[in-house]
């Protein structure tokens, strides 16, 4: 008896842009779409200077070609089910030290070795389709940290056969989305609206709970720590809030607080940031725990070796 097949072939895709990221471009040539590169770098001009991916502009394309867009907080299993679907979907993930997030499309599973498999941008040598294997159980603690998102490609006709957990999220997950172009676009009062838009709408959504207290963070207004908080409550194992509360009590010198919050999220990942460790050095300093510090700022260079502020980094180092 043949096993049963719970992977997809994507196609080899190299070209993206910060308007029509990688991922957003391979689902779409999944489905036989091609998505004009001209169309993105003209869209990319308005965004001088940025140097991320904005995916709500690669979805929005997406979308004016052909294809239908659900953008939801979902679970392992039903991630399994939309692959079986015949669905590649697109998961946020942790990024690497200094890269906030990713976004990875997912190309199967394997239930015997319990992995998540995902699409490597380079193929082999024969230029077939390479997979990345991720341990379930790491897969899913680390995309627990960004709430589980999943975006959905595919034509609509497609939509019809797969019933999602959790559809009502599409909607203020979007205005998260759209939120952080308008955040990047330097429209904070709009972004700010989107985001309370969609806390209208879901008012446990913690994405846009977290995003909302960032902004008001930015802002230096106390009013970021009810939405840190409240975020917490629905996702305890959101690293960027953790953070986020310990860089406002930093900045308002309140050491014990900011070292807590910085040592949870260390705690959920100690390798997701390295900036974290050099901001708690700062503070373990200020709280004359001169050995801890020394620790934290050489976890700093062990995460961000090319770091521009290396020399004084090993200075401080060598007179703690």
């Amino acid at each position: 008896m043949e096993k049963e097949s719970h992977e997809l072939l994507l196609p080899l895709i190299d070209e993206e842009n910060i308007c029509l990221p990688l991922p957003i471009n391979v689902v779409s040539r999944y489905w036989n779409i091609e998505l004009p590169m001209a169309e993105a770098i003209e869209t990319a001009k308005k965004y001088s200077g940025f140097s991320g991916s904005i995916l709500i502009e690669g979805i929005e394309s997406a979308e004016r070609h052909g294809l239908t867009c659900k953008i939801v907080n979902s679970s392992l299993s039903e991630l399994k089910k939309i692959i079986d679907s015949g669905i590649p979907p697109i998961v946020i993930l942790p990024g690497i030290p200094e890269i906030t997030q990713h976004a990875s499309v997912i190309t199967g599973y394997n239930d015997e070795e319990k992995v998540i498999l995902h699409y490597i941008q380079k193929g082999n040598q024969e230029g077939e389709q390479q997979e990345g294997a991720i341990p379930e159980d790491i897969f899913d603690r680390e995309w627990s940290e960004e709430g589980r998102l999943l975006i959905m490609l595919a034509p609509s006709e497609i939509f019809s056969s797969v019933k999602l957990e959790n559809d009502y999220s599409d909607k203020p997950n979007r205005l998260c989305f759209i939120s952080e172009r308008l955040n990047i676009l330097k429209n904070s009062s709009e972004s700010l609206d989107s985001l309370k838009q969609a806390i209208d709408l879901d008012p446990n959504n913690s994405t846009a709970l977290h995003l909302l207290g960032a902004m008001l963070n930015e802002q230096n207004s106390s009013e970021c720590v009810k939405f840190y908080e409240k975020c917490l409550e629905i996702n305890d194992r959101s690293y960027l809030t953790y953070s986020g509360l310990g860089n406002f009590y930093l900045k308002t010198n309140q050491f014990e607080k900011a070292e807590n919050y910085y040592n949870k999220a260390i705690e959920i990942d100690p390798k997701r940031s390295a900036k974290i460790y050099k901001n708690r050095a700062y503070l373990r300093e200020k709280q004359n725990k001169s050995s801890d510090a020394k620790e934290d700022l050489k976890n700093y260079l062990k995460y961000f070796p090319r770091a521009s502020d290396r020399g004084v980094i090993e200075q401080a180092i060598r007179e703690l």
